[in-house]
């Protein structure tokens, strides 16, 4: 009787093993897709840091679905946008202006963070830059969801 409770545990097991990694994309794009929705609130509330911080969110976490979805492993927990699509193979797929969008998201992650750079960054983001932010990362994250 041991031994079949230990063969239901270890196939239970399995089965629910192969069910989280088919949730771990889906966890990470629904709350791309939630950061999203706070991105372009931000945006008609005119909270034009927040609007390029969650836009950054946004690509991180649609790039931990992508990395979900193509490696074995778990995401590092980092928040460097340059590095998660190259430790993934992503950044082999995409364009260069892809590539820059990432690299113009970078520092609006660290920045909406810290009050020494909160002053001189919100200078930065107008209007229509934070509306720029919300177009390129929207065209970003559904070419990433297309790939899975």
């Amino acid at each position: 009787m041991l031994g079949f409770c230990a063969y239901l545990s270890l196939n239970l097991q399995t089965e629910f093993n192969i069910l989280v990694m088919d949730n771990k994309v889906d966890y990470w794009l629904e709350m791309s897709d939630y950061d999203f929705e706070t991105a372009k609130a931000m945006l008609a509330t005119q909270r034009y840091l927040y609007v390029g911080f969650m836009c950054h969110q946004v690509i991180e976490k649609a790039l931990k679905a992508y990395w979900s979805n193509v490696l074995e492993e778990p995401p590092l927990k980092i928040h460097t946008l340059s590095r998660l699509a190259e430790k993934s193979g992503l950044d082999k797929f995409m364009s260069e202006s892809q590539l820059d969008f990432i690299d113009e998201l970078e520092p609006l992650n660290i920045e909406a963070r810290y009050p020494s750079y909160k002053e001189r960054f919100m200078k930065s983001l107008s209007d229509a830059r934070c509306n720029e932010l919300i177009l390129k990362t929207d065209e970003l994250r559904l070419w990433i969801k297309k790939l899975l």
